[in-house]
């Protein structure tokens, strides 16, 4: 299957699947699933087969400081959500990646590791600072053109900046499969659906998840030009599995901390 072709059915399944994830089991299960390493890990394999694990690694490792710049996305979304409707959110967002991701470029030149260990610090800060949604989901119905739309956008944002990165080159590359698509997509809909807290639900899902992410491309980085291609990402979906399922409880437990606060309120 070619990148293209994986692309166009990898990214409406991924975006599909968290989408009907959030109405099954809640915003931050959504965010949890839209944060799985299942865009940026495609990006770093297709990488390493068309320019080789060395061009892969570099780009594997932007991409974990990438993890930053989401997080100051996430932030700066929910900062907006409750004061401003979803246009003003996603434009503050935007400002915030892209500024933190330019601010990032130093941090590119630092060991794997030691970028890891930053983005870890930012993630277990932003999930700190990220707002509480305490307020119960309000039962609602989407029109029947809210997936598809959802899952066209994304894959054609998606399509064209995958098509775009290998030509900026491996560090640009690694910040661009980074990019919050789908947790845009899936934000905003929500946001726009559900209201703000929902919407700040599913950002503190994504922010959860985001360790095992950063752990998944930090093993390819540091492992694809020794081990190879196919043991780094055997190695990386072992890590990723376990670190998600953590993070999966810990989504769970916030879950019931947020029930508990409603019911003493």
């Amino acid at each position: 299957m070619t990148v293209l072709a994986l692309k166009l059915v990898l990214t409406p399944l991924l975006i599909g699947g968290a989408s009907l994830g959030a109405r099954r089991w809640g915003p931050m299960i959504g965010g949890w699933l839209v944060s799985l390493p299942l865009t940026s890990g495609p990006v770093a394999l297709f990488l390493a087969l068309d320019h080789g694990p060395a061009f892969a690694a570099r780009a594997a490792e932007a991409s974990v400081a990438g993890n930053i710049a989401i997080v100051a996305f996430c932030l700066a979304y929910a900062g907006a959500a409750r004061r401003a409707g979803w246009p003003a959110a996603i434009a503050a967002a935007g400002v915030g990646w892209l500024v933190t991701a330019l601010a990032l470029q130093p941090a590119l030149a630092l060991p794997v590791g030691v970028v890891f260990v930053l983005a870890v610090a930012a993630l277990a800060l932003g999930l700190r600072a990220m707002p509480s949604s305490t307020r119960p989901a309000a039962p609602s119905v989407a029109p029947a053109w809210d997936l598809p739309l959802r899952m066209a956008i994304g894959t054609a944002v998606v399509v064209a900046l995958t098509a775009a990165a290998p030509a900026l080159g491996s560090s640009a590359s690694g910040l661009l499969a980074m990019l919050p698509v789908i947790a845009t997509v899936v934000a905003t809909f929500t946001h726009r659906r559900d209201g703000p807290d929902e919407a700040i639900g599913v950002l503190r899902g994504v922010v959860t998840g985001l360790f095992g992410t950063a752990a998944f491309l930090a093993v390819v980085s540091a492992s694809i030009v020794p081990l190879g291609v196919v043991a780094a990402f055997a190695a990386a979906i072992a890590t990723v599995a376990i670190v998600q399922l953590f993070a999966l409880s810990s989504i769970r437990r916030q879950g019931s901390d947020a029930v508990a606060r409603q019911i003493a309120a």
